[in-house]
């Protein structure tokens, strides 16, 4: 069997981080898979690793414009994948028609959630949400098998979208380098010289809440507690203005409310000693891998209470409402409380986190693979 790999639209950030890291783990040989071949631009392919079974395959379309990319797809790649493949993995969300069996990725929850999409307004943003709910619910309809990440995503998308093929749940691995023990329980008390030292990975955007991560650290602040927080990500611009606006109106000299920037993903671990509690206010998530990675780094950690994350999290963390700073407040004052409490998660968060291993994410989806191939060929 041939697998071939639609990766025409998987470009950067977390696209290209999971079908390295699928690669990167798989066994093919195990499922009856003789060979992959991988359709992609070059920036995509330098990132994939090299194995004998692996076929990086570059078009030079895919290093032009969308519409460049869009036009490849759709007249080009059903009749490369008829002539080469015998199922087509098309793991961002989109595949053309032309060619059957196809298995497809729900990776993006903003296109199906009314309510986190509309959060950006009368928007180009808006526009292409909606344009991604259509193409991807098109896609999601007709395709041979569809994948989710989560449980939460699986239920609330099959509600939206009538799925004619076979579903599976599939979650993304950790990176082993985020593994670490569970730390050891916070002190028991705080100072301007060791002050309570707060995390918050994500892309600063509409779902994510930021500013109201800034106002509970405020609040916090005033009450006398010595903290700090670190926001660390790339930003979405509008999103961006308003973070900024809270932070010079809460901490105009900058002085317990920070943020640092985008760092790259094969850094990101490194943040992890630096840091006591970690807080996750997002309200949209299809599978919320920060949040996985926090787990498994041994945090403790204040989380909203929205979308998969107590299917991820269960009972191994503190939750609150994102869109209220008194209850994120609320959770870090817990933590802060009972330091052996919050010792108790941290492990208990490490333990769930365990599981999340890219060789399942591999094993898991090659075997999905072929079983929809397989069964389309019956």
């Amino acid at each position: 069997m041939i697998v071939g790999v639609d990766a025409s639209n998987v470009r950067a950030g977390g696209g290209v981080t999971h079908l390295s890291s699928l690669l990167g783990a798989a066994d093919p040989a195990a499922f009856g898979i003789e060979r992959i071949v991988v359709w992609a631009g070059r920036a995509t392919l330098d990132r994939l690793p090299d194995a004998a079974w692996l076929e990086k395959r570059h078009e030079a379309a895919l290093d032009r414009a969308l519409p460049h990319r869009l036009l490849w797809q759709w007249r080009t790649l059903p009749r490369e994948a008829r002539r080469d493949c015998d199922v087509l993995f098309a793991p961002g969300g989109n595949a053309p028609s032309g060619f059957s069996p196809v298995v497809t990725i729900s990776q993006n929850m903003l296109p199906f959630e009314w309510r986190e999409l509309f959060r950006y307004g009368l928007s180009l943003t808006t526009l292409r949400l909606l344009l991604l709910r259509l193409g991807q619910g098109r896609t999601f309809r007709h395709a041979d098998g569809v994948i989710f990440l989560s449980g939460y995503a699986r239920e609330h998308i099959t509600r939206v979208v009538r799925i004619e093929g076979e579903v599976a749940t599939v979650p993304h691995g950790v990176a082993e380098r985020f593994r670490a023990e569970p730390r050891p329980p916070l002190p028991r008390e705080f100072s301007a010289q060791r002050p309570l030292r707060l995390l918050y990975v994500s892309i600063v955007d509409a779902y994510k809440h930021q500013w109201h991560v800034a106002e509970a650290v405020a609040d916090l602040h005033r009450e006398g507690l010595p903290v700090t927080i670190e926001f660390v990500g790339p930003a979405y611009g509008p999103a961006l203005r308003r973070f900024e606006a809270a932070r010079r109106r809460l901490d105009p000299e900058g002085r317990f409310l920070r943020y640092e920037g985008p760092v790259p993903f094969e850094r990101l671990h490194e943040l992890r000693d630096r840091f006591d509690l970690f807080v996750f206010a997002s309200s949209c998530e299809n599978m919320p891998i920060t949040l996985l990675e926090a787990m498994a780094s041994g945090f403790p950690i204040a989380c909203a209470r929205r979308g998969p994350m107590p299917e991820m999290l269960g009972d191994a963390g503190v939750y609150f409402d994102p869109e209220d700073p008194g209850s994120i407040a609320e959770a870090v004052r817990a933590l802060v409380a009972d330091p052996e409490a919050a010792a108790r998660l941290a492990e208990a968060a490490f333990r769930r986190a365990a599981p999340f291993s890219w060789e399942r994410c591999a094993r898991e989806t090659l075997e999905f693979l072929t079983r929809v191939a397989k069964s389309r060929a019956a």
